[in-house]
């Protein structure tokens, strides 16, 4: 008796779970935290119930007539060649029905599409596989990589709450302000989306898309890539945090200080150990995707800096293929990626790291001389 109760509690928890899953299953759009997105919910929700309503009329008409004219009933099929009246009807009501469909949402897309009066602008630039966002009125900005752990995405650690919807520099915008964003990219076509705002613009290299928001609920929200860009597409998410403007006052001083520091730190006499401190973290972000975190990349494409003559010989030429890339190839231009900081202490570690142990150091100062130079 026992096992056979054991079995049926078994069977009754196996049978519950997938209701417990699909309990947090949405199958419909969500109104979203701004004017846009309510306004495409309510244009989604009208043209749906539209379209059952048609749904319903022309299939029980259809259903009905097969059933009640059926052939054992006696019924004959009726032998004519056209209806006039039919057929200006079925013009008629169709091109009624577009047009009432089209006249509020052509409202919604003037709206979506009016970026003026913002209060405050900011560039997004998707680069693969990051986000840049730089803050045009007040001068600063910073990249936002994603944070979930490598061992998370490999299966060596229990998957996190936001995983693959985490980031390490969310982007961060004021409640109840007009905020114009212009979106393109560096490399590749990437898109930037964050469903809660009814907001998705194609981030294109040598154009700029605009866009805009105005958020009434301060909290986090996430989005993501929508157009494929690469191998690591699917790690690119977008995080935007929603501020009270006084907490966003405060933040906006805080990112300015942090700017001017590290402005300050190219001129700071490093060590060794500093910039292999900071060079692991930075490599991390920027290199580990594509060479791996232990140096051992992933030819032909992503070829190994483990060992390789990149790292152990020309000083030169290793600064000069990660601060301007090398065309044709998959290596990407981090000249404009990194501070002069990060690019020194890269390059540092890259050379010290996985065994190869040059010795040797590049300083910020070296770094920002050599980007003046070109």
């Amino acid at each position: 008796m026992r096992v056979h109760a054991k079995r049926a509690v078994a069977l009754a928890a196996g049978l519950s779970t997938p209701a417990l899953v699909m309990a947090d299953w949405t199958l419909n759009m969500s109104p979203g935290v701004t004017g846009t997105s309510n306004e495409i919910f309510s244009l989604h929700m009208t043209i749906l119930w539209i379209c059952v309503v048609i749904g319903v009329v022309v299939f029980g008409v259809m259903f009905w007539s097969i059933f009640a004219h059926r052939k054992s009933k006696g019924y004959k099929p009726a032998n004519f060649h056209e209806n006039t009246v039919v057929e200006v009807l079925w013009t008629i009501v169709p091109f009624v029905i577009l047009v009432v469909m089209a006249i509020p949402a052509t409202a919604t897309l003037v709206d979506m599409y009016d970026t003026t009066e913002s209060d405050i602008d900011i560039k997004i630039t998707g680069y693969q596989w990051r986000w840049q966002y730089e803050y045009i009125n007040d001068d600063f900005g910073y990249f936002s990589n994603m944070s979930t752990p490598r061992d998370q995405i490999n299966n060596l650690q229990e998957k996190g709450e936001n995983y693959l919807l985490e980031v390490d520099n969310p982007l961060v915008i004021p409640v109840g302000k007009k905020v114009r964003f212009l979106v393109t990219a560096n490399d590749v076509i990437h898109s930037w989306w964050v469903p809660a705002f009814g907001v998705k613009k194609d981030a294109i290299p040598g154009f700029i898309n605009e866009t805009w928001t105005r958020v009434d609920e301060p909290g986090i929200y996430r989005g993501q890539c929508t157009e494929l860009c690469g191998k690591e597409h699917g790690f690119m998410p977008v995080v935007v945090e929603v501020l009270p403007e006084a907490e966003y006052a405060a933040w906006v001083a805080e990112q300015k200080e942090a700017a001017e520091l590290e402005r300050e730190l190219t001129q700071k006499d490093w060590t060794l150990e500093e910039l292999m401190e900071r060079g692991e973290k930075a490599y991390l972000t920027a290199c580990a995707a594509c060479h791996q975190a232990d140096g051992s990349g992933a030819p032909p494409a992503f070829p190994a800096l483990k060992g390789s003559q990149i790292a152990l010989e020309d000083m030169a030429a290793h600064i000069d293929i990660v601060v301007n890339g090398k065309a044709g190839t998959s290596m990407q231009a981090f000249g404009n990626q990194l501070s002069e900081v990060d690019l020194a202490a890269v390059i540092t570690y890259e050379r010290n790291a996985w065994g190869n142990n040059t010795g040797e150091m590049v300083t910020p100062k070296e770094i920002f001389d050599y980007k003046n130079q070109q």
